[in-house]
């Protein structure tokens, strides 16, 4: 962390001679460096030609700036003859402007991200939530949730009033260990249809809507084995949703759809380590669907890239280092270029990644951000309007959401905007009251340690509804 000089510092030093206040080329600032709450003072390389002192001043305080830039280190060399009386009263200049510097002389005040969000309210749902999905479930205008409940092998449906608020939730006994969802059209009627990854079951579960915003079962297909991820996009150009999911020993199914609500079964890949999400879309502008899939396992810390052929299949993968045990990837568009790029979540060492795409399906090097304790699941759009793509995340260990802005480059201002949470928030859905998206988008959280949703409103949000509740 590198705090830069007060004007009056620059004063000193030039009544010194020490030359112009810069770092870089042959020269550097003066500099104070903040290690874990240890200062030190670092001297420009113009003291080394003039074999003045060795050494550099160091304070311990309890003083925190904001902000960091790269600094070269300077040191003061040994001393001889006359300069040991210029280098002794330098040292002391120094201390003193340093001293003055830690009460508050800085130039730039720290970031405080904006409060865009408050707690509203919880509602009940079945057993170890796993994910959480918004939709419209009876077609009434009106925004819905739907969650896979793992503990329970259950399905819970929450109807929404148009309000922010709720109906009781509807549990459906679904398979076992239902463990995350996609939605679609799957048999082409108007109420969106269900298919379940059953991690428990080794199968998938098609569930068909009604208009009454329940739903009834439909064929199941086994996989081998224990599928983790789900998602569905138009694989082959016929206009009808397929399916790719990612089993936890090493392979990608896919199931190509018919356009009744059945599947046949389509190709399936045997690579990675422990794959953990899945992701589709048309990443270089062919017009044929991608994938992208992260892999979790010890042996690959990666997210791999599938090119699409257009039939259902793809070409071999190619892989991107990503922080320790990715758990989840989603598509985004972080510094405005028109070209998608890649937002992974990563389990260990509390951390996520960036890719900036290059418009071909392939991606720079990317780049890691801190995240709060344990996250889990995020996902990314621009909640404080300034045309740049935030980053919202739940974090599983300390119990809270956290939503970094962004910079509109990839990179994200710092400290975060953190929101306790119910215990245990383990995914992230964007929420607003109804379908017509005429009001700034909320948050919900599926609570895996609570058996709970959680509706986070965006102050900008016009809902008639109770007085905020307290915080989780």
């Amino acid at each position: 962390m590198y705090l830069k000089l007060c004007p009056v510092f620059k004063a000193f030093t030039e009544g010194a001679q020490i030359g112009e206040t810069a770092f870089g080329g042959d020269r550097c600032t003066v500099g104070l460096i903040a290690r874990r709450k240890q200062w030190s003072v670092y001297w420009p390389r113009l003291f080394r030609r003039e074999s003045l002192v060795e050494g550099r001043v160091r304070i311990r305080m309890n003083h925190h700036v904001a902000g960091s830039s790269r600094v070269e280190k300077c040191v003061i060399r040994s001393a001889d003859g006359h300069n040991k009386h210029k280098a002794r009263n330098l040292v002391v200049v120094a201390t003193s402007v340093f001293l003055f510097m830690a009460s508050g002389c800085t130039k730039q005040d720290p970031y405080a991200p904006p409060d865009l969000f408050y707690y509203f309210a919880s509602y009940k749902v079945g057993k170890n939530p796993t994910t959480v999905t918004t939709t419209d479930v009876n077609q009434d205008g009106f925004t819905d949730l739907v969650t896979t409940n793992i503990g329970s092998n259950t399905l819970s449906i929450l109807l929404g009033n148009g309000d922010g608020t709720f109906r009781d939730q509807v549990q459906l006994n679904v398979c076992k260990e239902p463990r995350s969802l996609t939605l679609g059209m799957f048999n082409r009627d108007s109420y969106p249809d269900v298919v379940l990854a059953c991690s428990g079951g080794d199968e998938v579960a098609v569930l068909f809507g009604r208009a009454d915003g329940k739903f009834e079962e439909g064929p199941r297909y086994p996989v081998h084995r224990t599928p983790i991820a789900i998602a569905s996009d138009d694989l082959n150009g016929d206009q009808v949703p397929d399916l790719v999911v990612a089993l936890r020993n090493d392979k990608i199914k896919v199931f190509l759809g018919t356009g009744t609500g059945e599947f046949t079964h389509g190709a399936q890949y045997e690579y990675g380590d422990t794959p953990t999400s899945v992701a589709m879309a048309d990443l270089d502008g062919d017009g044929k669907i991608d994938l992208a899939v992260t892999n979790g396992g010890p042996m690959s810390n990666a997210v791999s890239i599938w090119m699409g052929n257009g039939d259902g299949t793809f070409r071999p993968p190619t892989d991107y280092r990503t922080g320790k045990r990715p758990l989840g990837v989603s598509f985004t568009d972080f510094n405005r270029d028109r070209i998608r790029d890649l937002l992974v979540i990563n389990g260990v060492q509390d951390s996520f990644t960036t890719f900036l795409g290059i418009g071909n399906g392939t991606f720079k090097p990317g780049h890691d951000s801190g995240a709060d304790a344990g996250p889990n699941f995020g996902l990314a759009r621009d909640f404080n309007g300034d045309s740049r793509i935030d980053v919202a995340i739940v974090n599983l260990q300390s119990s809270d959401l956290s939503i970094l802005y962004g910079r509109g480059d990839g990179t994200f201002e710092y400290p975060p905007r953190n929101y306790r949470t119910k215990p245990g928030p383990f995914a992230l859905a964007t929420f607003r009251v109804t379908t017509k998206e005429a009001e700034e988008p909320g948050l919900v959280t599926a609570d895996n340690g609570n058996g709970s949703v959680s509706v986070f409103l965006h102050r900008g949000l016009k809902a008639v509804s109770p007085p905020v509740a307290p915080s989780p």
